[in-house]
């Protein structure tokens, strides 16, 4: 079954390659959907997929790569539109 989340990931989690490691966590896990930074200093993801790799993407981006620090992870679930052909990096 197909769903979708918006997140929200706050803390030390620019400067230490959070986009590039949810893009390739999503690749692996076969999502689809985009990432970017926030002017405020966080990162934001939009994400679709399989429930249960959602779930898995879910718990890596409690942690992030490496040096991050992730201090709070704010999900939404919402309809999934089916639009996203790959999960890219947003500036």
């Amino acid at each position: 079954m197909s769903c979708a989340i918006n997140a929200r990931i706050l803390g030390r989690v620019q400067g230490v390659f959070f986009r590039s490691a949810a893009q390739t966590e999503a690749i692996k896990l076969g999502i689809t959907g985009w990432v970017k930074n926030t002017e405020e200093g966080d990162v934001c993801v939009e994400a679709e997929g399989d429930e249960k790799n959602i779930e898995q993407f879910i718990l890596w981006l409690h942690t992030g790569p490496k040096f991050a620090k992730v201090e709070q992870v704010i999900i939404e679930s919402r309809e999934a539109s089916g639009s996203f052909q790959g999960f890219d990096i947003r500036n």
